[in-house]
């Protein structure tokens, strides 16, 4: 998702563009057409990368860059580098009382989090795990940065796009496909996670190409949009309507579950991007058309519809349990009633 964002920004900026993976079947069809090259390379082979990197490159774009060791492999490949870009995460940031979004205990942020906001102490437990993932991210952070060359660490938030191997819009898309005629909100749809368009990343990373350097950077979107904002943007995009129900935090957890319910807000300060000349390609109802159109043709057959969830996807199906809401909508007394 990440990755043919950034491609296809590059490409169309002039760039000359390789992509690497496991299997060339995953390659993107439009990417290879307007020009981008396949590289086949398996992330934890270090003879594969260094014959991926060859004689060198301008720019190093690691979307899978997961761990310190991960980050080791990429220390002897950074001399060959104009400079190098590691996506990380905003999972990283803890509050004054060290919790984290991956917490039990979910983060309370004084405002909007800025690069210098303290981080999980550096792990080397397994990284997908809720309290390994954040702290593992650190640790390869560490290690790049520590290397001395010109690193910029992108910290994105929840990143939407084409081809998201696990895409959030889906809830409000199939329940549009379905002509559902009301969506249900948990804690009234206030709920803010703020949002990172692979597009803007795509936009952050040819910034910080054009003037490599050691940094970390915030990624995510010129507004932070709450659960609300989001359901909205996607129904008319697709020219939808539907009744909102909006629940009172004393509700049935079970109704209106949805997935940027934060108990407080998760705002990413943007103001170091924008001081590098950083413009992004948009906000959030703008760049998430890309993904919503994607979902739609995938939904009726077109590229991509292995990756939807499927009826009985367990993330997805209780964020689309039309039985439970269809109760809870019968017999609930209609105002006035």
């Amino acid at each position: 998702m990440i990755g043919r964002a950034i491609g296809s920004r590059l490409l169309a900026g002039g760039w000359d563009v390789d992509l690497a993976g496991r299997d060339r079947g995953n390659m993107p069809a439009g990417l290879a057409t307007v020009g981008a090259g396949f590289l086949a390379v398996d992330r934890g082979d270090d003879a594969q990368l260094r014959a991926a990197v060859g004689a060198g490159a301008d720019l190093l774009v690691d979307c899978v860059c997961y761990t310190a060791a991960d980050a080791t492999r990429l220390l002897p490949l950074l001399p060959d580098a104009g400079s190098a870009v590691m996506i990380s995460s905003k999972a990283v940031y803890v509050d004054a009382d060290g919790n984290h979004v991956n917490s039990d205990t979910p983060p309370h942020f004084d405002g909007p989090i800025s690069e210098s906001q303290p981080t999980m102490a550096p792990s080397d437990i397994d990284y997908q795990t809720r309290e390994g993932y954040g702290a593992n991210k650190v640790a390869a952070e560490h290690v790049l940065l520590d290397s001395g060359h010109p690193v910029t660490v992108l910290r994105p938030s929840k990143v939407h796009g084409p081809a998201s191997p696990q895409p959030r819009e889906w809830m409000f898309v199939r329940r549009v496909l379905d002509q559902r005629p009301v969506v249900l909100l948990a804690h009234r749809g206030a709920g803010i996670d703020h949002t990172s368009a692979a597009a803007n990343i795509a936009a952050l990373v040819e910034t910080v190409a054009a003037g490599p350097g050691r940094r970390i950077l915030n990624s995510a979107d010129p507004d932070a949009p709450s659960a609300l904002g989001i359901s909205r943007a996607i129904a008319a995009h697709l020219g939808h309507h539907w009744d909102e129900v909006l629940l009172d935090d004393d509700a049935d957890p079970a109704l209106g579950a949805h997935l940027w319910d934060a108990k407080y807000p998760i705002v990413l300060d943007m103001t170091a991007a924008a001081e590098l000349g950083y413009t992004p390609a948009g906000d959030y109802a703008t760049t998430v058309a890309q993904a919503v159109d994607w979902l739609v043709s995938a939904a009726r057959g077109g590229h991509g519809a292995a990756l939807l969830p499927g009826p009985d996807d367990p993330f997805f199906g209780p964020l689309l349990d039309y039985p439970a809401e269809d109760r809870y909508l019968a017999g609930r007394v209609p105002p006035g009633g």
